[in-house]
């Protein structure tokens, strides 16, 4: 196993040692931290922005880079993933730092208004990056002080125009190690409203989908899913079910269309996701509302072994900015886990990533129900 990566405290002379969460994955060359982390912390350190105790508001903390170098102040970390939140609690263990000072929040909660300083981490999606931008408008004083951080190349003349546009005037700074700053002077003289979900219809089965900001393929159904949606199988044979990855429940809901008999759990790491495939539910099946659970969690953790029928999984292939396929390892050992016995775990994926091997290891059998150029679904059972 490697050495945890070292982040570097300048000020105290200190160094944190931080890991991705989940800690087993594979791929232990991925870091817990960033170029962008590493030139927000030095900027605030050599400015002195910060007096005692200062509330500090930090937006997509990836694995707790940003958090664990202010501990000593009042900190609120706002993220969309609840595998974050995890990282970072899983950091400040491993550091042996409180957690004291650390307010968690989701992305669908009120942010605090007693906020002198924002830290934030811009996001891959930008419907999130406007509807972050927008609550913190809506939410924060003028004076707070705002710096944003990225990859220099991910910041872009269109970027700074949503910064400009939603918070106020925006700067840059000088690049360093690839990475950027935006600083933006907070002006509410204009109020935005918060976007609404984006609303589509698909035909077959008919259903009206609705997507929170960041939900995977939020403007239509992504052709994986379509792939996958095509080729369920007889879903009647199976009483409790889960979507595993669901992100709006679009296979859940599904399932639901030709198996209203089904009690089905929703189970994916975004909160917004989750949000999403519960109000699609209510709103496609209000009388099966009842037979349905709606889960934020890091794919199966904790649920009893041995305790559903069948399981139905388009995995991700990446996790926050880096591409891995650790996620979908997971998922699958944890769907063998549990599986009751001759259940079955059936899965979407893009024809080169090899996930039969992945199963066939696991399960002891694979077997490809349909594919076309790009995507496989692909079905084990466990014996």
């Amino acid at each position: 196993m490697l050495s945890p990566f070292i982040f570097k405290h300048h000020q105290e002379n200190k160094n944190l040692f931080l890991e991705r969460f989940p800690a087993n994955q594979v791929n232990r060359s991925l870091q817990a931290w960033d170029a962008a982390d590493e030139y927000i912390c030095n900027y605030v350190e050599q400015e002195q922005l910060f007096t005692s105790n200062t509330n500090i508001l930090i937006f997509n903390d990836s694995f707790g880079a940003l958090s664990a170098n202010f501990k000593d102040h009042c900190v609120t970390t706002v993220t969309d993933s609840i595998i974050s939140h995890q990282g970072l609690v899983h950091n400040f263990e491993l550091n042996h730092l409180p957690l004291d000072n650390i307010t968690c929040i989701t992305s669908l909660e009120a942010l605090p208004n007693n906020v002198s300083v924002v830290l934030y981490k811009v996001p891959k999606n930008k419907a999130l990056l406007i509807e972050q931008l927008i609550n913190i408008k809506n939410s924060l004083k003028e004076g707070t002080i705002f710096i944003a951080a990225d990859k220099a190349k991910n910041i872009q003349k269109t970027t700074l125009a949503i910064f400009e546009k939603y918070l106020g005037n925006t700067t840059t700074s000088l690049a360093v190690k690839k990475a950027r700053l935006i600083f933006c002077q907070l002006n509410n003289s204009q109020h935005y409203e918060v976007p609404k979900p984006t609303t589509w219809e698909i035909s077959t089965p008919k259903l009206t989908l609705s997507n929170l900001a960041n939900v995977f393929a939020r403007e239509k159904l992504d052709i994986g899913a379509r792939h996958f949606i095509q080729n369920l199988g007889d879903v009647n044979k199976y009483k409790e079910i889960i979507d595993l990855g669901c992100g709006n429940g679009i296979v859940g809901l599904s399932i639901l269309a030709q198996h209203p008999q089904a009690n089905i759990t929703f189970v994916d790491e975004s909160y917004m996701a989750v949000a999403s495939a519960k109000l699609n539910v209510e709103n496609n099946f209000p009388d099966l509302v009842s037979q349905c659970q709606f889960i934020t969690n890091d794919c199966l953790h904790n649920f009893d072994s041995d305790s559903v029928d069948a399981i139905f999984c388009n995995p991700p292939f990446h996790q926050q900015n880096a591409v891995t396929d650790h996620i979908a390892w997971q998922m699958f050992k944890d769907s063998y886990k549990v599986l009751r016995k001759k259940g079955e775990l059936r899965i979407v994926g893009n024809r080169q990533l090899g996930y039969h091997i992945k199963m066939k290891r696991l399960f002891g059998n694979n077997t490809l129900i349909a594919s076309d150029n790009k995507f496989v679904t692909l079905s084990s059972i466990k014996k």
